[in-house]
């Protein structure tokens, strides 16, 4: 066997591995993309948006091969934020045209 043999083989066996790595290691982690489109989303006030992508962001996570439970927990904790800041908003807006048509200006409140 010449000598060059043992020069070229770890190169190629070098080459392959990276070549595979690359190829395993380059898939799109669908979940964290999600999250962030989320946050970005909860950040800019949309947050029934928000709450649909947390949703998704929540299934993609379940469905992985192997389950991101600190990714997990921390979908499901934004999901309790968010519908509890979703309720308070609804509420809150109920109440003011309450009292807005209690007042008799017709669901607007005085300045």
């Amino acid at each position: 066997m010449e000598t060059y043999y043992y020069f070229i083989l770890p190169i190629v066996l070098l080459l392959l591995f990276f070549l595979f790595r690359s190829f395993f290691t380059g898939r799109k982690n669908i979940p964290g993309e999600l999250f962030t489109q989320a946050l970005k989303n909860e950040n800019s006030g949309h947050f029934e948006e928000a709450v649909a992508t947390y949703k998704n962001a929540l299934q993609e996570v379940q469905k992985g091969h192997f389950h991101d439970t600190h990714l997990e927990n921390m979908i499901v904790e934004k999901l309790r934020v968010l519908n509890t800041a979703i309720e308070y908003q609804k509420n809150f807006h109920c109440d003011r045209q309450l009292q807005g048509s209690k007042n008799g200006t017709g669901g607007i409140l005085p300045a």
